[in-house]
């Protein structure tokens, strides 16, 4: 394993919210689940917009206050340029953002289920399963 891979896995411990968004034009949507990879809440659908974006640090903000988590860590697919106010803003706000490669979230997804079937859901929940 490499010093790369290891420092990923320290970065999330059990007091780490770990959440997955699939970026689109308009409407982003995300997932939440803990270190061992149970979802959290409900998926949370937002607009590519501040006020959006305000309602996704609200709705993050909450589950780590239900669940007792002092630490986020925010997994994005780098498509587009979508993606990139977003991460400016989570970044401003104090959370981790990173970056996720699109060919991991595409055969992960595929191994999942045994489907390539794709829909914004099931790539936020995979999202934040593969960092």
């Amino acid at each position: 394993m490499s010093i790369t891979q290891n420092s990923k896995i320290h970065r999330i411990t059990d007091s780490t919210l770990v959440v997955g968004t699939d970026i689109a034009k308009k409407i982003h949507v995300a997932r939440a689940s803990d270190v061992r990879g149970i979802e959290l809440g409900k998926p949370l659908t937002f607009d590519n917009s501040r006020h959006g974006f305000e309602k996704l640090l609200t709705w993050m903000r909450s589950l780590m206050s239900d669940h007792s988590f002092d630490h986020v860590i925010f997994g994005v697919e780098p498509t587009g340029h979508y993606w990139m106010n977003l991460a400016q803003f989570l970044r401003h706000e104090g959370v981790q953002v990173v970056l996720v490669n699109p060919l991991h979230v595409k055969k992960t997804k595929e191994l999942e289920d045994n489907s390539p079937t794709k829909n914004d859901r099931k790539d936020a929940r995979v999202i934040s399963l593969w960092y």
